[in-house]
């Protein structure tokens, strides 16, 4: 289960319905107790994509290499692209620091880095990467449960994220070159991100825990004025069973922001991001089934509190979605998955018949485990964003690559 990668991608409990091959890192532990170990994955996936030409005079949608803008592709041509490339996942790399107990707390350190494989936005000649630092914090466990404090991924719907199968694959291939590919982020849950915060974990209490975090500020849309602190929070079950094992959970977020008072849009007054979260999931003899979904004002359709958090005139949209899965076991070495997911935007203020109202995507995926670190899989994937007027743009894309633990 990945017992030393999970950190790369938050904690232990986040994938613990996620079968994956199991990795151990390399530790090297001193006399004076303190130890040091490095762990981490390798992904490299060939995509090809092929998107139906944008409608003209549309706002929003991910499709292609429109993401997010006013006017059609390439002169209305549709998108076609071949890449290699890493998933959903980029590349991990993970160092810790872990202190011998003292009074009863073990302190830690954890640094990951999080970098691309392929060329920036598709050049041959640009060559930097997109190394990204997501992981910069310190740790203390103790009875007490656990406090945090850095940068971390945030509490709100990262549990929806880390339980997609195509975590660990590719996706909705997406508008951004030189990143990650999108998996269900806009289809079916948002982007949690990684972010600058202090944390409180409660200790396991028959399975329950419960997390608190106060979190560093982001804009809402276009109000800038940042000075109440986030607050993100998860409540979070799971068990073990003979035959499988169920995690169930729920998560929140608020944060007030105001418009400048020299802002032409409601100057001085102030708008709330609110947003729920939850998911259910449970396996038996192999056949795991995963719902999931989130809801909330001034979310975005994308990553958190993006441009198209509010409408045009300041008013805070709606946004919901919900992502189902199955996935089976078909072998020690075969797994089939199939889920589908959308995410949704409702009408605010000045909106109109043109601005985006429902993106979704339907993923059907096979993998083979070759050894404990070594996985193959394959993917397709068909997506659609649709407007209020009717119109829509589809994508179908496929993908073949390979992951590697250690």
């Amino acid at each position: 289960m990945l017992k030393k990668l999970v950190p790369a991608l938050a904690a232990a409990s986040l994938l613990a319905t996620t079968q994956v091959p199991s990795a151990m890192a390399f530790d090297i532990g001193g006399s004076n107790g303190w130890k040091f170990s490095t762990d981490g994955f390798l992904n490299v996936f060939g995509t090809y994509e092929s998107v139906q030409a944008r409608p003209a005079g549309v706002i929003g949608g991910e499709l292609g290499s429109g993401g997010n803008v006013t006017t059609p592709t390439a002169a209305g041509e549709r998108d076609q692209q071949f890449r290699v490339r890493t998933g959903l996942l980029p590349v991990g790399i993970g160092f810790n620091i872990k202190s011998p107990v003292v009074d009863g707390v073990q302190y830690g350190i954890r640094l990951g880095i999080y970098p691309q494989i392929q060329n920036n936005g598709g050049s041959h000649t640009d060559i930097s990467p997109n190394i990204d630092f997501r992981e910069i914090n310190a740790t203390a466990d103790g009875s007490f449960g656990q406090v945090l404090a850095g940068r971390a991924l945030n509490l709100y719907q990262g549990k929806n994220i880390l339980t997609d199968m195509t975590l660990f694959g590719a996706g909705v291939v997406g508008p951004v070159n030189s990143g990650p590919t999108m998996g269900h982020i806009g289809y079916g849950y948002l982007y949690p991100n990684f972010g600058a915060q202090i944390r409180y974990t409660t200790p396991d209490m028959a399975g329950v825990k419960w997390a608190v975090s106060v979190n560093d500020t982001s804009d809402i849309g276009a109000a800038t004025v940042r000075n109440i602190p986030r607050f993100e929070s998860e409540l979070s079950w799971a068990t073990t069973y003979t035959g499988g094992k169920a995690q169930a959970w729920l998560s929140g977020l608020w944060e007030r922001n105001s418009f400048a008072t020299t802002q032409p849009i409601r100057p001085g007054q102030h708008v709330d991001t609110v947003g729920g979260a939850g998911g259910l999931e449970g396996s038996i003899n192999g056949l795991d089934l995963l719902v999931s979904c989130y809801g909330g004002q001034a979310l975005g359709m994308l990553g958190m509190n993006g441009a198209d958090a509010l409408s045009a005139d300041g008013q805070v949209r709606p946004n919901w979605g919900f992502l189902t899965q199955a996935t089976y076991q078909l072998t020690k070495t075969w797994k089939l998955g199939l889920n589908y997911g959308q995410s949704r935007a409702e009408k605010a203020g000045n909106d109109t018949d043109a601005n985006i109202m429902k993106q979704q995507a339907a993923v059907a995926a096979i993998t083979y485990n070759v050894n404990s670190f070594v996985q193959l899989m394959a993917e397709y994937t068909w997506a659609q964003d649709r407007w209020f007027n009717g119109e829509h743009q589809n994508g179908n894309m496929g993908a073949i690559g390979t992951f590697i633990y250690w």
